[in-house]
């Protein structure tokens, strides 16, 4: 952690244009309007601090590509950019933005250097300027590369947000490299280049340029093809002469950045990635880094034979004049041997490093497992004892609860046990011999019932043969006073006709 007072006492969000350059609050959702250079429209998470600004490079009007630049470090942490059309590298003059050093100045366009030196405040106190690399061993090295663009795109990019401090050879492989993957490796298996995020990163060193700008440890690159079928990847370079471009998997890329860092919303879409695609990708990223290689043996053999030249010239004339057939012929002889032992000398490092690089992950990937299976059986241990020590000392008061509840019930049984004693006790001796004498009268009293029932039935039956004999005497007598009445009128009828 760099000391508290280097710290700035707010952190700014810088949206800077060709045409203006305009300071918003910090209300403002990630980068507004370059959010669109990111996948899913999601810048990473994790690599944000309170001395970094982030800035929304644009040109003529349209948004070319976002930085995240470190005003303590000096140098981008990160420039992020979609896949363009690859056009001629121009160099351009390097410009600087006014209202990050300055932000009440009036000056509302990206500026020269030497105009800005007497029209800004405080300038270089919290950005790079070309002066901070004069006279030192370090050039200015773009994270975006202006070569990735058209020429309309490429002035955005001379920008020294965009910039960091690099070695001329590191310089010269560094694009070499990011303009090989783009063109063999990464835009060919994307299908469309819109698809294609890019993300390249420099993490500062305790090194320092003029005590200013901090010299990158190493630098890295992380893409991800959004297209269907699609992939990410990452690549690591460092500041070492002699370190080829690594490949790398964008997970362990992120274990060297800042904790908890991810670069891409839900990694790339990790679970759709096309592993086949992938393996052909690699293939042309082992091409690339064999080119490296090849590259690297000519720059030895140069060395070399520059070398051999100038002890050549330290030799006597006399000398120098019988030696250089037989150095010529020494040297056409021995040129073959020397390429093929270089050749074994590199393929021999290079199977030893990838030895030692898988000893290194299977070590590291056994160490992680097993310190897994510690920290799960620790806990499932501590777990257990927890839960046993728990139980053991729950035990007495489950046994004083049992005594508790039987006493309860004990006690329930004699208080109804009195209870139905004394309500015994308070009954009557007379209500006693009658419940007990009840069945005796019970089953005496049926015969009298039986009687009782056949003296019923007896007495119904001759009440119905009454009642028949009745109606019909009734009905016999009504019949026969009918008849009564009738039969002397007609006698008297048939007596008057007589």
């Amino acid at each position: 952690m760099r000391p508290a007072s280097l710290l700035p006492l707010c952190s700014l969000f810088v949206f800077c244009r060709l045409v203006d350059c305009r300071i918003v609050g910090e209300d403002e959702a990630g980068f507004a309007e370059c959010n669109k250079f990111f996948y899913e429209e999601t810048p990473p998470e994790g690599l944000a601090e309170s001395f970094h600004v982030k800035i929304c490079q644009q040109y003529n009007g349209k948004e070319r590509f976002a930085t995240l630049y470190s005003i303590q470090d000096k140098i981008p942490v990160y420039s992020a950019f979609r896949s363009a059309v690859s056009g001629e590298s121009r160099e351009q003059g390097w410009m600087i933005e006014p209202q990050i050093d300055d932000p009440n100045s009036n000056f509302s366009e990206m500026m020269n250097e030497e105009d800005a030196v007497t029209s800004v405040n405080n300038l270089g106190s919290k950005q790079a300027l070309s002066t901070d690399y004069l006279d030192s061993d370090y050039q200015k090295g773009q994270l975006y590369l202006s070569s990735l663009n058209s020429d309309d795109f490429q002035v955005a990019t001379y920008t020294l947000t965009n910039a960091a401090p690099m070695t001329q050879t590191f310089m010269e492989r560094w694009y070499m490299n990011v303009n090989s993957l783009m063109d063999l490796a990464l835009a060919p298996y994307c299908g469309n280049r819109d698809d294609l995020y890019v993300i390249t990163g420099a993490v500062p060193s305790d090194h320092r340029v003029k005590d200013k700008v901090s010299v990158p440890d190493f630098l890295w690159l992380a893409a991800c093809c959004a297209a269907p079928g699609g992939w990410a990847m990452g690549f690591i370079k460092h500041m070492r002469d002699g370190d080829i471009i690594e490949d790398v998997m964008v997970k362990d890329l992120e274990k060297l950045l800042p904790s908890k860092t991810q670069l891409f919303q839900d990694n790339c879409g990790e679970a759709d990635q096309d592993t086949e695609k992938m393996k052909k990708i690699l293939e042309m990223v082992n091409h690339v880094q064999d080119e490296e290689r090849t590259l690297q043996a000519k720059l030895s053999s140069k060395q070399l034979s520059g070398a051999r030249n100038k002890r050549s010239a330290q030799l006597l004339p006399d000398e120098a004049t019988e030696s250089s057939l037989l150095g010529t012929i020494g040297s056409i002889v021995a040129t073959p041997f020397v390429k093929l032992f270089q050749l074994i000398y590199y393929l021999m490092v290079g199977i030893l490093k990838n030895v030692l690089y898988c000893i290194w992950y299977a070590i590291r990937e056994f160490i992680s497992l097993l310190e897994n299976g510690v920290h799960r059986m620790c806990s499932a241990t501590v777990s257990y004892f927890m839960t046993i020590g728990e139980e053991l000392v729950s035990i007495p008061w489950k046994v004083i609860k049992v005594i508790v509840q039987i006493i309860r019930a004990l006690l329930r049984i004699l208080c109804c046990l009195l209870k139905t004693i004394c309500r015994i006790l308070s009954i009557p001796l007379r209500v006693l011999v009658d419940i007990v004498c009840f069945p005796i009268y019970t089953v005496c009293a049926i015969p009298t019932v039986l009687k009782d029932i056949a003296l019923g039935l007896g007495g119904t039956f001759c009440l119905v043969l009454d009642t028949a004999f009745g109606s019909f005497g009734s009905l016999f007598h009504v019949v026969f006073s009918i008849c009564k009445r009738i039969c002397p009128k007609i006698s008297y009828d048939i007596s008057g006709e007589l």
